[in-house]
């Protein structure tokens, strides 16, 4: 087995993998937008795929830690996680940092030469 290149990117790696799913991504937009959903809910979303497939999506996006489920009497409600997603990906996004602030600082003395120019 060939050791990882960076440290902790086979759980980036993996994280990568079951974001690449659609209906993953789409299961973590609902809940990101709407909060609380049940299995049901989120079914109505997903009319080409039966409820228990859904719940196949969301035992695997909870075993990941990315979303949380409680019990309300017989319905399980879903949420996401807010703080997994960043705790999971802030290290893989922090070795791009540079390149962002440089980007926005550039950005920045553009926008301040326009607003000069304006005045």
């Amino acid at each position: 087995m060939v050791p990882d290149p960076v440290p902790g990117a086979g759980a980036t790696d993996d994280l990568f993998k079951l974001l690449a799913d659609p209906t993953r991504r789409r299961i973590l937009d609902l809940l990101a937008e709407r909060g609380t959903l049940t299995v049901g809910q989120l079914a109505a979303e997903f009319p080409d795929l039966v409820p228990s497939g859904i719940s196949k999506h969301l035992m695997s996006l909870r075993a990941a830690g990315l979303v949380r489920a409680t019990r309300d009497g017989r319905q399980r409600l879903y949420r996401i996680d807010p703080d997994a997603l960043s705790t999971a990906l802030v290290p893989w996004l922090a070795r791009y940092a540079p390149y962002w602030a440089d980007a926005l600082a550039r950005l920045r003395v553009l926008a301040e030469r326009d607003r000069e120019r304006t005045r």
